[in-house]
């Protein structure tokens, strides 16, 4: 880790208003050491970043902001990494644009593992959390760490998988400062990746979550990734951000096809047709992994993995085991028959079934109470 007295200058470059990622960069190519850039006079900056740069740099440091990250650093757990340690993960000094410093609350030795990302929508179906939770869980009794962003939705799912797995473990890439959590329902599966994986943010403390930097954190999840696995996605999805990332610095993309009919198939459709690797287990992921990295897959040790390595793939391509649904009518059973296992409107089942909207109703809503249908974004339906 940095000293302390060299972390306090690492933070004063960091926290400058205005000067970038690129020029931090440039600066330390060219200087060294963050203190070797204080110590360098005016013109020699500005031969570097130019002149109004160079002025940003020579004003006075921030010392609030820089002793309050100091304090959260010296917390037991929380850890602050830079580009000149040797803990810096190793694979994203492989992206176009590592982060010069990156707050990490947890276990930092997390990010060092062969890893994959799972992620997907916020508003996901049932069944779409339920594969993401598999297939995490799945992978990582094989000893991947498992990468996602905290979100709701398949992010959280792929999350809770790793934790119940206890192999892999999991890391979250967060889009605010490492001392915030958003969202804020996300505060207790938080709370244990912190305590048995890692929360890393590149982001300055008391950044709270504005829009523009959910973006930028994707290239941190795909890059710190061997592989990303797209899970449900709408075409404008942020998860194909993270896809192309992910492309762009030479990591593989899989992605779990879905029905032609859902909005949120249709992103993982668009990644399949232009390459994407079409997975139906985790082993489908496992065996492209271990011809790219040389890396053989560990056998689980869980006391749930002590399956065979086929079986604990095989399970990743259905939901966990859930309470058996209670008994239906023959007017349910019709509805069921007539939805078949695509989303359907409430609408379109009616003119299937012969029935009243209300009539129709009421029977839906029995159903989704006993777990036999899910209803999904914009009214739609679908079997559980």
């Amino acid at each position: 880790m940095t000293p302390a007295e060299d972390l306090a200058d690492w933070l004063r470059l960091t926290s400058i208003p205005g000067l970038g990622g690129e020029s931090q960069r440039r600066l330390l190519a060219a200087f060294g050491l963050p203190g070797h850039i204080f110590a360098a006079g005016r013109p020699a900056l500005s031969g570097v970043v130019g002149g109004e740069a160079a002025d940003l740099l020579l004003s006075p440091p921030s010392q609030a902001v820089i002793d309050a990250a100091l304090a959260w650093a010296a917390e037991p757990g929380n850890h602050v990494l830079t580009l000149a340690d040797a803990g810096y993960p190793r694979a994203l000094l492989d992206i176009a644009d590592p982060p010069v410093l990156l707050y990490v609350k947890g276990d930092p030795a997390m990010l060092q593992r062969p890893a994959v990302a799972i992620v997907g929508a916020r508003s996901a179906t049932a069944q779409g959390e339920a594969n993401a939770e598999a297939f995490a869980r799945a992978l990582s009794e094989h000893g991947l760490t498992v990468v996602s962003g905290l979100a709701l939705g398949i992010d959280a799912a792929a999350h809770r998988g790793a934790l119940a797995a206890g192999e892999g473990g999991t890391v979250a890439v967060i889009g605010t400062g490492a001392d915030r959590i958003y969202p804020a329902r996300n505060a207790a599966i938080a709370r244990d990746i912190a305590a048995h994986g890692a929360i890393v943010s590149e982001l300055p403390l008391g950044t709270n979550a504005l829009r523009h930097n959910f973006p930028r954190r994707n290239r941190l999840i795909a890059g710190l990734a061997q592989g990303v696995l797209v899970v449900e996605a709408a075409l404008n999805s942020g998860s194909l951000i993270s896809a192309r990332l992910a492309t762009e610095n030479g990591r593989e993309v899989f992605a779990i096809p879905g029905s032609i009919h859902s909005p949120l198939s249709r992103g993982c459709h668009r990644l399949i047709r232009e390459g994407a690797k079409l997975v139906e287990t985790a082993e489908d992921v496992l065996e492209e992994l271990r011809g790219r990295l040389g890396w053989a897959a560990q056998t689980p040790r869980t006391p749930r993995a002590q399956l065979t390595a086929d079986r604990s793939a095989t399970a990743a391509a259905a939901p966990p085991p859930r309470q058996a649904p209670l008994p239906i009518d023959e007017d349910a059973a019709r509805v069921l028959q007539a939805m078949g296992h695509d989303p359907a409107d409430i609408d379109q089942l009616a003119g299937r079934c012969g029935l009243t909207v209300d009539a129709l109703y009421a029977i839906l809503l029995a159903l989704e109470l006993d777990s036999h249908i899910a209803r999904l974004p914009g009214g739609r339906f679908q079997r559980a």
